[in-house]
């Protein structure tokens, strides 16, 4: 239901840890908002650098907890009770926004019935074979998959590096949900299933900072796997009466997980006798490139020109999306066989331990702007 009632308000919550290279970006987009928050604040979750000096810095309330809470959510809960307003914002330390994104997500609010709505995440780097790959993934899926899932009114996730909560139903829930590993899809899941709306807003765009390399580009599937197969066990029943068309994107999603050795086989069974192995590799290759480019390049193809982005260089960087798919595919699969066979049969407690997926920065000179505000003597207030 549409409703026009006063002006929503809205307050921006920002866990870092060890973010003292990152945290200016993100603070300095937050601030150049054509629409402001009312308030700004970032949980210092334990840092050992000048996270909460750089972030004092830049006039915004900064919250120290007494030690490391060791998750996101955690870190974002220790913030709610100093939330008044009618929305919170949860942004990535590492996360960019848009200048008008605040301004572009708001009115999805207008509606009662939506309790969380996110934007389109697009990758702020594409320097790494990660960070190339991902840039590829994210330029299809959130101009083909979120689209169509919006269209059906369920949309699978709403991105946590950049999603706004309505108050009330947050609180009502206890929270961001600290059960599961992926605390963005669990609340998403949870709430359509009570019967709320998710909603994803394409006009209002985010660029969010990948793993650059092997290391912590593994950390991050790992996580997001085994969080989707956390959720699975967890809603999945619910969803299928409660949420059918959810439950339809998910099954679909368990079915790839599944298909993907059938796919990778399938050239190898269509040669027969005669072929020498050589000859098989490449074919194998031509069906494995062809069939994966046919499927994604209409999408590409249209993200590139909505978002400007050079077509040649979604070209440029296509290759390294085959080098993530591969990296993920293998961790979906231990995810589902980790979460979905061995917790249930309680020989392994699953992923229980929120791991980032960068490294902590390296401790260098803040910002002059932070700097500025630090020696003026006017930091915002701190607790």
């Amino acid at each position: 239901m549409t409703t026009a009632t006063r002006p929503l308000t809205l307050t921006v919550i920002v866990p870092a840890h060890n973010e003292e290279q990152g945290l200016p970006a993100t603070l300095e987009s937050l601030l150049r908002q054509t629409v402001p928050a009312e308030e700004i604040i970032v949980i210092d979750d334990g840092s050992t650098d000048r996270t909460s000096e750089v972030a004092a810095g830049y006039g915004v309330t900064v919250l120290r907890p007494p030690h490391n809470l060791g998750s996101k959510a955690k870190a974002q809960n220790y913030a709610l009770p100093h939330c008044t307003s009618d929305l919170v914002l949860a942004v990535d330390a590492d996360t960019v926004l848009a200048d008008d994104y605040i301004e572009n997500i708001k009115p999805a609010f207008h509606d009662e019935s939506v309790a969380i709505a996110s934007g389109c995440v697009q990758s702020r780097f594409d320097r790494t074979w990660a960070e190339r790959g991902r840039a590829v993934e994210y330029l299809h899926g959130f101009h083909w998959n979120r689209p169509i899932e919006n269209m059906a009114n369920s949309p699978v996730v709403c991105s946590g590096c950049c999603s706004v909560f309505r108050m009330e139903p947050l609180m009502e829930f206890g929270g961001f949900p600290e059960r599961t590993i992926v605390e963005d899809m669990d609340y998403t899941w949870s709430v359509q299933i009570a019967g709320k709306r998710a909603v994803y807003v394409s006009s209002a765009v985010a660029w969010a900072a990948d793993p650059e390399n092997l290391t912590y580009f593994r950390k991050q599937v790992w996580r997001w796997a085994s969080g989707f197969f956390q959720n699975v066990r967890l809603h999945y029943p619910r969803m299928i009466v409660k949420k059918p068309m959810l439950a339809l994107w998910v099954s679909l999603k368990l079915w790839e997980t599944v298909a993907v050795p059938l796919w990778l086989l399938v050239p190898l069974l269509v040669p027969g006798v005669g072929y020498s192995l050589g000859e098989a590799f490449v074919w194998w290759l031509v069906w494995w490139l062809s069939t994966s480019t046919l499927m994604i390049g209409v999408p590409l193809v249209h993200g590139a020109r909505k978002r400007q982005v050079p077509l040649r260089r979604v070209l440029r960087n296509l290759p390294f999306c085959f080098m993530t798919k591969l990296v993920e595919f293998c961790y979906q699969w231990k995810a589902l066989v980790v979460e979905l066979v061995l917790v249930p049969l309680r020989l392994s407690k699953g992923m229980v331990h929120y791991e980032k997926g960068r490294a902590d920065t390296t401790v260098v000179p803040a910002p002059a702007a932070a700097r500025a505000g630090i020696e003026s003597g006017e930091p915002a207030t701190t607790t």
